[in-house]
C-alpha cells in the first residue's frame, strides 16, 4: 500500500513539476547568505592527496592518500608540517579518533580497520551479510553503558567510493548507515536505501545522516532495531538544502553544541533539470568521460572542455549573477534542533571548493578543501563576529 501510494504521489509531482519533479533549488538567504569566510581563511597546510579529517582535541589527522598524517594544533599556519603515523596498502577513504586511543580507518571504502589503542586490530568487511563497498565516513558513538561504537556510513552498494558523480547520474539509492560494535566487532544496518549516504553523527541518543541526492540530514532512532529504510525509519532534521550535504562533525559544548555540515558542492537548476530527462542523462552517462559531463564537481575552470565556461559565466571579466557554480565551498553551522545558525563560503570565483571535511578543535575549525588539497583553519570567534558586523 505504501508503495502504491508513493507511485501515484511521484505521478503527480512530475505531472504538476513539485516535490522531486521540480528544478527549483533554494536561494542564499537569512543563515545561508553568501560571505567569503573560506576563501579567506588561513591555508593550514596542502596535503598530496586528502580525504578526511579527525581530531582528538590534541593534534589533526589527515587521510592523504594511503597514509594518515599527525598535524600539532599548535603549528603556524602555511608551516604546518604533518608526520606520517601510519600506512597502508590502499588509500584511506574515511577515519575517525577511537575513544580511549587509536583511529579507525576506511581502506579504500571496503574494510574498517582498528590501528592502535585497546580495540587494535579490529576490522570489517561486512555488516549485515553484505560487503562494504563504499564507506566514505565514520564517527563514534558512545552508548547508554559507557561502551563506544561506531558509525558509518557506506554510499553506495553499485559505485566505489570515488565513484560519487556517477552515484548520482545513476540516481543511485543503495546507501546505507552501519554502527559497528569496538568490543565484539558486531556490525549493523541502522538504515538502508539512502540516496548516496556521506556522513554521519551522533547526537543524543540519536543519529544524524546527510543523504547527498535527497539534499537533506536524517535523524535515526538508533535504538529502533536494523535495517530500517530511509523512507519508514527516518525524519528529515534539515532538509531542502542548497548542496549536496556530506560528513557531520559534532560541535562543541562551548559552542552550544549542534553539528558541522559540509556541502562538497551546488545544487544548479542545470544539473536538476539534467537529472529528470532520463533519455539525455543516460546517454550522457554512457557516451561521456565523467569529468565532461553536466554535474557537480569538486573544482572547476581546469579544462576548456567543461560544460560551462566562457561568456556563459563571465561578461567582461565580470561574474555572471546568475552563473551556475560547478563547484562551490559550504559549510553549515546547525544547533542540535538542526537549524542552520551560520555558514561559511568559498564563492563561485574562489578556489576553497569541494569541502568535505570539518571539525573544530581547540576554538578553531579545520576545514578540508578537497578541490584544491588545502587544509583551512579559521578561529570560530572570529568567523561569528565577522558574521555579526
Amino acid at each position: 500500500m505504501i508503495e502504491a501510494i508513493e507511485a501515484v504521489k511521484a505521478w503527480k509531482d512530475r505531472w504538476l513539476g513539485r516535490g522531486d519533479a521540480a528544478i527549483t533549488v533554494p536561494v542564499f538567504d537569512g543563515a545561508l547568505k553568501a560571505n567569503n569566510l573560506l576563501e579567506e581563511a588561513d591555508v593550514f597546510a596542502t596535503p598530496h592527496d586528502a580525504h578526511d579529517l579527525a581530531s582528538d582535541g590534541r593534534a589533526l589527522f589527515v587521510a592523504d592518500a594511503a597514509s594518515v598524517l599527525r598535524f600539532e594544533l599548535g603549528d603556524a599556519a602555511g608551516r604546518a608540517c604533518g608526520v606520517v603515523v601510519q600506512r597502508f596498502e590502499h588509500p584511506v577513504s574515511a577515519l575517525a579518533c577511537v575513544p580511549g586511543g587509536g583511529l579507525a580507518v576506511a581502506l579504500d571504502g571496503r574494510e574498517v580497520r582498528i590501528v592502535g589503542g585497546p580495540y587494535d586490530g579490529r576490522r570489517w568487511t561486512e555488516v549485515a551479510g553484505k560487503a562494504l563497498h563504499a564507506v566514505n565516513s565514520i564517527s563514534a558513538r558512545g552508548v547508554g553503558d559507557g561502551s563506544a561504537t561506531l558509525v558509518v556510513t557506506d554510499g553506495s552498494r553499485e559505485h566505489a567510493v570515488g565513484a560519487w558523480k556517477r552515484d548520482l547520474m545513476t540516481l543511485g539509492r543503495s546507501g546505507r548507515v552501519l554502527e559497528l560494535g569496538l568490543h565484539d566487532a558486531s556490525g549493523r544496518e541502522l538504515a538502508t536505501g539512502l540516496a548516496h549516504a556521506f556522513g554521519a553523527c551522533a547526537v543524543g541518543t540519536a543519529v544524524w545522516a546527510s543523504e547527498s541526492w535527497r539534499h537533506r540530514v536524517l535523524r535515526i532512532d538508533a535504538g529502533a532495531g536494523s535495517g530500517l529504510a530511509a523512507r519508514a525509519g527516518a525524519a528529515a532534521v534539515t532538509d531542502a538544502l542548497p548542496g549536496y550535504p556530506s560528513r557531520i562533525t559534532p560541535a562543541s559544548a562551548q559552542q552550544g553544541g549542534g553539528c558541522w555540515l559540509t556541502c562538497f558542492t551546488l545544487r544548479t537548476q542545470l544539473v536538476e533539470f539534467v537529472l529528470r530527462e532520463h533519455g539525455y542523462r543516460k546517454r550522457m552517462v554512457r557516451e561521456l568521460d565523467p569529468a565532461h559531463w553536466i554535474a557537480p564537481a569538486l573544482n572547476s575552470g581546469n579544462s576548456f572542455l567543461e560544460p560551462m565556461q566562457g561568456a556563459q559565466l563571465k561578461t567582461m571579466g565580470v561574474v555572471k549573477p546568475w552563473a551556475p557554480p560547478r563547484s562551490y565551498g559550504l559549510v553549515l553551522r546547525l544547533d542540535p534542533q538542526g537549524q542552520v545558525l551560520y555558514s561559511l563560503h568559498s564563492r563561485f570565483d574562489g578556489k576553497h571548493h569541494g569541502v568535505v571535511a570539518a571539525v573544530e578543535a581547540a576554538g578553531h575549525l579545520y576545514v578540508l578543501a578537497q578541490g584544491c588539497q588545502r587544509i583551512l583553519r579559521l578561529s570560530i570567534a572570529h568567523a561569528q563576529r565577522s558574521l555579526q558586523a
